[in-house]
């Protein structure tokens, strides 16, 4: 019965923390620019490394000093800045075929993963805020939310795909993503500097 309620919070944790992130996902799938796979392997990275950080920071208490994770705000906001940037050399092109050759080429696999993984990190102080406690008072349920934090992981992943794809919502997204998603990338890096 103990482990039915160490799963039902490691979900209901996982849930609260990560809300935020099936848009940002959804906004990377509706970026032609990046390759979904991209968009999953990032995710992945950045849980798994606010979660290796929570266990540690968990097991030596106050390893990581309160204002040092507001500067993980910069990685979105440059993000977004460069994103923007990058749409507005976009539309500025006179004909469509001048428009899309200035469109810059993709850019590899591993710095779209990294640009995911920074993004959910830079996104992850709340996460940072629930886990070290959690983890600090129970040690032994780490591998539980572990192996629950990836399944959801992979589950928030098909949302954002799934939105991005729905008839409905996905031609939306695909239209008003790509201004949206330099948007959110910069006020979500302005929040998390501000705090």
């Amino acid at each position: 019965m103990e482990l039915f309620g160490t799963l039902l919070r490691a979900v209901s944790v996982f849930v609260v923390t990560n809300i935020d992130d099936i848009l940002l996902l959804s906004l990377f799938f509706a970026d032609a620019q990046v390759r979904p796979w991209a968009v999953i392997s990032g995710q992945f990275l950045g849980i798994g490394a606010i979660v290796v950080v929570s266990v540690v920071s968990g097991m030596a208490a106050d390893a990581v000093p309160e204002g040092v994770l507001r500067y993980t705000g910069l990685v979105p906001l440059l993000l977004g800045l460069w994103k923007l940037i990058e749409l507005w050399r976009a539309e500025r092109a006179d004909a469509a075929d001048e428009a899309l050759d200035r469109l810059p080429a993709r850019v590899g696999f591993a710095p779209q993963v990294l640009g995911v993984a920074g993004v959910t990190i830079a996104n992850g102080g709340d996460n940072l805020g629930a886990y070290i406690p959690l983890f600090a008072a129970k040690p032994a349920t780490i591998p539980v939310y572990a192996l629950v934090f990836t399944v959801m992981t992979a589950v928030w992943c098909g949302i954002g795909f799934v939105l991005v794809h729905n008839p409905m919502f996905g031609s939306r997204l695909e239209r008003y993503g790509q201004i949206a998603l330099p948007i959110v990338l910069i006020l979500l890096g302005l929040e998390i500097l501000a705090n």
